[in-house]
């Protein structure tokens, strides 16, 4: 059931006990995680932290402490599956589930006593009516009719033939009303999208207890961010939760220039920003960052030869100094640094870039270290998602979460690094799978395959990375294809997890279109969320062909799959989406 009151069906109920904290592998997660761990070390409240990357860890980490802890909190994970089906716990358990997945699942939802959902209701949820899905199991009234040679009074054969109707007509609406709750359920589930950040829920209840620091509302700030740089939420919905961010952020770092009110020059701040959609670039070069920043390589056509003269013809218009953008950011001449912005934006127009700058917000730790909210998540994804052997899933875990604590801005540094190398081979990759014509279309969905052996494949074995990835490659797709019908088509992305095991992850990405297209295309209401359907569809597609998948991950649309089983479950996609 939807929890209403989150301090006194929450967060009061597990102040005195000893819970269980669940924690999926992504940003957002982390983000809530951090908001959630600070209120507890408030409260003395003892809690235990498992990092889970998937149903299985899931399952076995549940499994392993179910004896010692009544009540779990699950994050990013559980609410869009039946989840007492799956982890079969005693009738005492009670989960608190904070998960950004839809749609929720029906018996999650209607279950008064162990699942307890801490969402925003005012998220667009559409749950069907309890009466709609649920029905009271009647039992049928045994009829006695054993003479049948005709010999009974008129009236009781009268009353048994009314009685043979009633049943029928039951029966009947019975079978109506199950093809009609089959009719409601699909259209529920079909297909997946994401709601308000985890972390923004976590830090709205840390306000309304009045326990809310300027770090929670940081790790809200990113994990919103998150949500956008992994275009899980449309751009309406972003710009809406950032105004709800900037109340706060305008309370928590609101001064007077008097010297009572003066920040110490440690202090953090936080502001709101109207920035440049542009990866890293205070990191970085700006040459650099305008090559593999996804949004401009895809618009300057990067990856070909005449890509690079618009690139070239970009920088000219702008009258920058080719030594100066491949320097450094921090290295750059001051005089052009102040109105770099507004020199950039007004050169996109010319280019056809409207949207070169984008509402965020930017954190100082005194004056030497600034972040924008884009790059922590780029660092905190590539710690969490590292293919460096040196440790384990649970390490990275950590290392990621450690990064986001203002104590730890070396692994914060180190996690830039390895956002620069993820970067710069995705925008290779992606180069690489339009030059040599690796994106094909299967008729329904556009499919493209990493072969083992490509040069940095290892880097996109993880779901998350791999997901970047194929959303990264429909932009470009679409913009260097001139077939108006593959501009519609979703994408379906394979590449190698494990060679040992034979194994390949697939993902399915929605198409590359504004809201009005998507509508059109595979939406039959008229909402433009981000909408995904290959959740269903693979699993369909699985069984038909008994091909031995795996749904191991939190996100519906991301499969695990035997490689010799590729080519007959994709056959079986085809002819399931035409």
């Amino acid at each position: 059931m939807f929890v209403s009151d989150f301090r006194k069906e929450f967060y009061e109920v597990v102040q005195s006990q000893r819970v269980l904290l669940f924690v999926a592998s992504d940003v957002d997660a982390l983000c809530a995680c951090k908001i959630l761990q600070a209120l507890f070390q408030c409260d003395h409240v003892q809690y235990t932290l498992v990092p889970v990357s998937g149903w299985q860890e899931l399952e076995t980490s549940f499994l392993e402490h179910k004896e010692q802890f009544r009540y779990f909190i699950l994050i990013n994970c559980g609410a869009n599956v039946d989840l007492l089906d799956i982890l079969q716990p005693d009738e005492d358990t009670i989960f608190f589930v904070c998960d950004t997945h839809r749609p929720v699942n029906v018996i999650n939802v209607y279950n008064n006593t162990q699942i307890k959902l801490l969402i925003k209701q005012d998220d667009d949820l559409e749950v069907p009516a309890y009466e709609d899905i649920f029905r009271d199991e009647e039992e049928d009234e045994e009829h006695s009719g054993n003479d049948s040679d005709g010999s009974e009074p008129s009236e009781k054969r009268t009353r048994l033939e009314e009685e043979i109707v009633e049943e029928t007509m039951r029966r009947r609406q019975r079978r109506e009303w199950e093809a009609r709750r089959r009719d409601i359920l699909f259209d529920y589930e079909q297909y997946e999208y994401h709601g308000t950040s985890s972390a923004m829920v976590m830090f709205e209840m840390a306000w309304m207890l009045s326990k809310d620091l300027n770090d929670m509302l940081w790790w809200a700030i990113v994990g919103l961010t998150d949500q956008w740089v992994q275009d899980k939420i449309t751009q309406m919905k972003y710009v809406t939760d950032v105004g709800v961010l900037q109340r706060h952020v305008s309370r928590h770092n609101h001064r007077n220039e008097d010297e009572e009110n003066t920040l110490s020059v440690d202090c953090t701040r936080i502001s709101f920003e109207y920035d440049l959609r542009l990866a890293l670039y205070q990191h970085w070069s700006l040459h650099d960052s305008l090559c593999n920043t996804s949004y401009t390589a895809a618009r300057f056509k990067l990856w070909s030869v005449h890509g690079q003269k618009r690139l070239q013809e970009f920088l000219a218009d702008m009258g920058l100094p080719l030594k100066q953008v491949k320097q450094k950011f921090q290295a750059m001449d001051i005089s052009l640094k102040e109105n770099l912005r507004e020199m950039i934006e007004e050169s996109a127009n010319k280019f056809g870039m409207k949207d070169m700058r984008v509402q965020t917000f930017s954190i100082h730790f005194g004056f030497k270290h600034k972040f924008l909210a884009s790059d922590v998540v780029f660092a905190t994804m590539s710690l969490m998602e590292s293919p460096e052997r040196d440790g384990s899933g649970t390490d990275h875990f950590i290392q990621a979460l450690d990064s986001l604590s203002r104590s730890n801005l070396d692994k914060l540094y180190h996690g830039l690094e390895l956002a620069k190398k993820q970067l710069r081979a995705t925008q290779q990759t992606i180069a690489s799978c339009l030059c040599t014509n690796l994106v094909i279309s299967q008729g329904p969905f556009l499919y493209c395959s990493l072969m083992e052996g490509t040069p940095d494949v290892v880097l996109f074995s993880r779901p998350a990375s791999l997901s970047l990835l194929s959303k990264h490659l429909l932009k470009s797709f679409v913009c260097s294809t001139k077939n108006r019908r593959c501009k519609l088509l979703p994408l379906v992305m394979a590449a190698p997890l494990s060679v040992e095991h034979g194994t390949v992850t697939v993902v399915g990405i929605p198409p590359e279109t504004d809201s009005s297209d998507r509508k059109k295309v595979h939406c039959r209401q008229p909402d433009p969320r981000h909408v995904f359907f290959f959740g269903r569809a693979f699993e369909k597609a699985a069984e038909s062909t008994s091909s031995r998948m795996l749904h191991n991950h939190f996100d519906l649309s991301v499969i695990e799959l035997k490689a010799e089983d590729r080519s007959k479950f994709l056959d079986a996609l085809i002819s399931l989406l035409s």
